[in-house]
């Protein structure tokens, strides 16, 4: 399969502000993107999609007729669309204005102002979404991983699901909280365990201190991903349950690759 090259990227982006559209469309350019649609408002946005050939959505938060938010979640509502990577641009401080696209499967957030730095990582990070490049592991068949995904978030499962099928594991059991976890792993067996931190009924935590205090278990590496700072001091704590990774939302590629590659090998 070809995979494709920033220059060959079809981004919408999303900006009411003609002085703001043209300062990122400059900087995209710079980064060797020849194709860029402007539009201004969550309508026109949802209008382009349906009618053009879009390879990644790049938006700002707060829009007249509602927020990015609203795009993020049209685009991964419709089986059509859901591959199509999010961008998201934004001054937003608040944590959980934040949250809410992380949960949705972001592909990255850039602060505005942000520097070509940010774009470039984002646009690897969206490119690897789009791209399917197989982890090469010493120890394992990456065709034969067996992943226990754990997340209360349908849309965030999705796109975890992708990063990881992108890197050629195809054997996923997704659980929507660490008490549905549960009733897999007291009956399947499972090479990595990847899970949320904050879910209902079980957490992360809780969910992590199971599987390393049950001997049929405890052999199994967990990645605890969270929207949380994983520089925080609550994560430090978080990783004495025996977590063997922490990894940010949103969920890139290249760090996973990493991580898995160190954990496995």
């Amino acid at each position: 399969m070809q995979q494709l090259l920033i220059s060959d990227l079809h981004i919408l982006l999303v900006e009411p502000s003609d002085t703001q559209a043209k300062i990122i469309s400059s900087l995209l350019t710079k980064e060797d993107v020849n194709g860029v649609d402007i539009v201004k408002n969550v309508a026109q946005a949802k209008a382009s999609i349906d009618k053009h050939n879009v390879d990644l959505v790049v938006s700002t938060m707060y829009l007249s007729d509602g927020t990015g938010l609203d795009i993020i979640t049209y685009l991964k509502n419709n089986t059509s669309t859901a591959s199509i990577p999010f961008m998201l641009v934004s001054s937003e401080t608040s944590m959980q204005r934040l949250e809410h696209f992380k949960q949705s499967g972001v592909a990255a957030i850039l602060p505005k102002p942000f520097e070509p730095i940010h774009l470039q990582r984002g646009l690897s990070a969206s490119l690897q979404l789009l791209n399917e490049e197989e982890l090469d592991l010493e120890l394992f068949d990456v065709n034969q991983l067996r992943v226990l995904l754990v997340d209360d978030s349908l849309l965030a499962r999705n796109h975890i699901k992708r990063v990881l099928q992108n890197m050629g594991i195809e054997t996923i059991t997704e659980a929507e909280n660490g008490a549905h976890a549960l009733t897999f792993l007291k009956d399947m067996e499972f090479d990595l365990v990847v899970t949320d931190y904050n879910m209902p009924e079980m957490d992360g935590r809780e969910l992590s201190e199971y599987i390393r205090f049950n001997p049929q278990t405890t052999h199994i590496p967990i990645i605890m991903v969270t929207s949380e700072s994983t520089d925080s001091l609550h994560m430090s704590n978080i990783q004495q349950t025996g977590v063997n990774a922490l990894c940010d939302k949103p969920f890139e590629a290249a760090e996973v690759k990493q991580i898995l590659g160190s954990l496995l090998n």
